[in-house]
């Protein structure tokens, strides 16, 4: 008998997880997220925006459906005594803390079929902060224009 392919494999079915710990400039993001993505099928996760610093930012994309919106607050605008006392969420956030910003990041996960990783990292990348945007300040960034609605 012969071997039998994985459907991932056979179809080019595969995912990736676009990370980074800049926030995004709010006019590429929109710019960004109004273009096509080809081969991605469904992407979600959350984001930091650079004018809504204890925000986090919610993304959900299947096929030509998306949704962009607010996800709560970064655990880094909570007193650790509010924090979860469960370990392994503590361990969770922990692991993605950094000294500046705290858990503030992007985590994009992109689910698709032959999809251009280095081409769709290069189009997240190229809406980050610069580093001299990113030198300035939370601010400096709230001054920054920001086309998407308010999340009060």
């Amino acid at each position: 008998m012969g071997e039998v392919l994985p459907e991932t494999e056979e179809y080019g079915i595969g995912h990736f997880v676009y990370r980074a710990a800049k926030p995004f400039h709010p006019e590429k993001l929109k710019a960004w997220l109004a273009t096509e993505w080809p081969g991605v099928i469904r992407s979600k996760g959350f984001f930091w925006l650079a004018t809504r610093y204890d925000r986090v930012g919610g993304w959900s994309q299947a096929g030509a459906v998306s949704q962009c919106g607010p996800h709560g607050r970064w655990w880094a605008t909570a007193p650790r005594e509010q924090w979860p006392d469960d370990p392994a969420w503590r361990g969770a956030i922990e692991k993605v803390w950094k000294p500046r910003h705290g858990d503030r990041r992007q985590e994009i996960v992109l689910i698709g079929q032959d999809m251009d990783r280095e081409a769709l990292t290069r189009g997240f990348d190229d809406c980050l902060l610069s580093d001299l945007q990113f030198g300035f300040g939370p601010k400096a960034w709230a001054k920054l224009p920001d086309p998407f609605p308010s999340w009060d």
